[in-house]
């Protein structure tokens, strides 16, 4: 598991990055995205200029080229060439078109010179899978290519999932899954640079301060944390550190640490066999009933009922 505490929550998050597909868009053209949940999509222009509807979003965006837009929460969208073009889904698309998932998808009038490509994937999570900074992602949060300083990083690593996506070589998926991942975690900095603490839990996760504490608890879940050994952690005093984190996060510190208890029981009771007294006492419970308290005021379900649902 990785140190610091973002890396640390995507990874019981079971976040992955994938890739639908590039695009040679002409004028006229509309695309609708449907909702779908446990996704945050994710768009780039590679070249040329749309405009982005987001379902909830009060003004479309604009989006030039090296533009990144993260849309969370599996939200509905239309992406097109004019702010109010009617849009046509894009199962439709891909069927009219009769993409069938190599090289680019084009779709549109004739090549004028005004073409869109864009660069298409979303972030999955687990189903089931719960943490304070996916309820901190807004409905979208747009990166231009002028006002993030890591930029001209963050498209020359598009370019070259682009690349990898259009090569199909050996050991093409492992990258662009890597890749993604990463451009996830550029895009959130970004957001939270520009945000401040209007961004919650996830500047409470960034913050150098906070995220050290959380990166400690998160890889010691069984310790027998006290708001003073999280604050010393943190380099901080125990009232300002309670009340910074609770500001930020949204829950007191042992309010989080037992909700971090509760996400790792989780993984372990879906993907193991391992005996739920063994779980309990990996999380930090010395007995099973506890446990099984602790796990139902969370899920709303025991520790077995959640095992045999999945089963």
């Amino acid at each position: 598991m990785a140190n610091d505490a973002l890396s640390q929550i995507l990874d019981v998050l079971r976040m992955r990055g994938s890739v639908y597909f590039h695009t040679h868009f002409n004028p006229p053209w509309g695309v609708r995205v449907p909702a779908f949940s446990n996704v945050a999509r994710f768009h780039m222009a590679m070249r040329g200029n749309c405009w982005l509807r987001v379902d909830g979003a009060d003004e479309p965006i604009r989006l030039s080229t090296g533009d990144l837009v993260v849309i969370p929460h599996g939200r509905s969208h239309i992406l097109s060439d004019t702010r109010d073009r009617e849009a046509v889904d894009v199962d439709k698309v891909i069927g009219e078109t009769g993409y069938a998932g190599d090289g680019a998808l084009v779709y549109g009038g004739e090549d004028d010179g005004r073409s869109c490509k864009l660069f298409c994937g979303h972030f999955e999570f687990e189903e089931g899978a719960l943490h304070p900074v996916l309820d901190a992602l807004p409905n979208y949060f747009h990166v231009p290519n002028t006002q993030s300083m890591n930029a001209y990083w963050l498209e020359s690593v598009m370019r070259f999932v682009s690349a990898e996506v259009m090569g199909g070589s050996a050991g093409s998926d492992a990258i662009i899954h890597r890749l993604t991942e990463i451009i996830f975690i550029q895009a959130v900095r970004a957001f939270v640079d520009n945000a401040g603490d209007a961004a919650g839990s996830l500047a409470g996760v960034l913050n150098p301060q906070l995220g050290k504490c959380l990166s400690e608890v998160h890889g010691a879940p069984k310790k027998n944390w006290t708001v003073e050994a999280m604050a010393t952690e943190a380099g901080m005093s125990r009232t300002i550190f309670a009340e910074r984190f609770t500001s930020l996060m949204g829950m007191t510190p042992l309010s989080y640490l037992t909700h971090w208890r509760m996400q790792l029981a989780r993984r372990q009771l879906v993907e193991t066999s391992t005996p739920l007294a063994a779980i309990a006492e990996q999380v930090g419970y010395g007995s099973e009933a506890a446990f099984n308290r602790a796990f139902k005021r969370q899920f709303d379900a025991t520790p077995g009922e959640m095992r045999r649902s999945v089963q």
